[in-house]
């Protein structure tokens, strides 16, 4: 594949850790192995959570590490308005839905779970008569955007995989069957925000050519619903390699809402970043 490029994507809702470091390092690594392009994307579309602090910490954290990037760098809350292409493609094709549950109302459900642990939305506002939707949307009633899952596998069709050419959390390598369907209908757009993670990163990913996604094993049950997106939307379909994650001592995942020690933290305790290279299995990388 010519002109390979890989993206290091982190969302600024809080300062690097290790876990961040292992991933970028990790991608940077495989970015030589191909003779491609190391990236950096600002995914913050959470415009309440992510912070400009955040924002000049990851890029100072990255420099400490040694990594460099091709300017501009895209920040995704600065083009969001792109992705209302994608959410109108969706809906011309009826394959969106309003749902209109209240928080309190999805977290009392109980039932099956989807890859991430949530419940699985039951369906309660796809069976909602038209007119009924229309009635709660006039009246300004506030809602998010479900993909009809059913719809949409008949439309992406039901026999998608991915090249993974990393290890997925049960030892999945090679082709890799997709199952979108344990997702059920996912949210695209919410009312605060306008659209989601998934419909950004496939966005992102076509728009800036990426060939290869590297990533955490915790997003790895979510190619599923990316690939679908990929070719409903008929975009491109990059390889994918997940990695492992970095617990922390009790075999916990790593995470900035959990408090681990940040990068930055260590470095003002004196640890250095070639000992953060060695210590991640990356050193002389």
């Amino acid at each position: 594949m010519a002109g390979r490029r890989f993206r290091f994507a982190p969302s600024p809702n809080g300062r690097l850790h290790l876990g961040h470091a292992y991933s970028a390092l990790f991608t940077r690594r495989e970015a030589r192995r191909h003779d491609g392009l190391f990236t950096l994307r600002i995914e913050d579309i959470d415009t309440f959570r992510c912070k400009q602090e955040f924002v000049d910490g990851i890029f100072e954290d990255l420099a400490w590490l040694g990594l460099n990037w091709p300017e501009p760098v895209r920040r995704q809350s600065r083009h969001l308005h792109e992705y209302i292409s994608f959410i109108d493609r969706l809906e011309r094709l009826r394959l969106l839905y309003p749902c209109f549950c209240t928080r309190a109302r999805l977290h009392a459900l109980d039932g099956p779970k989807d890859p991430d642990g949530a419940p699985v939305y039951p369906g309660f506002c796809r069976l909602m008569t038209k007119w009924e939707r229309q009635r709660r949307m006039v009246a300004g009633e506030p809602y998010a955007l479900r993909l009809d899952m059913a719809k949409a596998i008949v439309a992406g069709g039901d026999n998608l995989a991915f090249r993974e050419e990393g290890i997925g959390p049960a030892g999945e390598t090679g082709l890799v069957p997709c199952n979108p369907k344990a997702w059920g209908d996912v949210v695209l757009a919410r009312k605060d925000i306008g659209t989601s993670y998934h419909i950004a990163v496939v966005h992102d990913d076509a728009l800036e050519g990426i060939s290869h996604v590297t990533r955490g094993q915790d997003l790895f049950h979510a190619t599923s619903i990316h690939r679908l997106l990929q070719s409903i939307l008929e975009l491109p379909q990059p390889v994918y390699i997940h990695h492992r994650l970095i617990p922390d001592e009790t075999g916990r995942k790593l995470s900035k809402s959990a408090g681990d020690r940040s990068l930055a933290s260590l470095r003002e305790a004196g640890v250095s970043a070639e000992e953060i290279r060695r210590e991640l299995g990356f050193d002389g990388a």
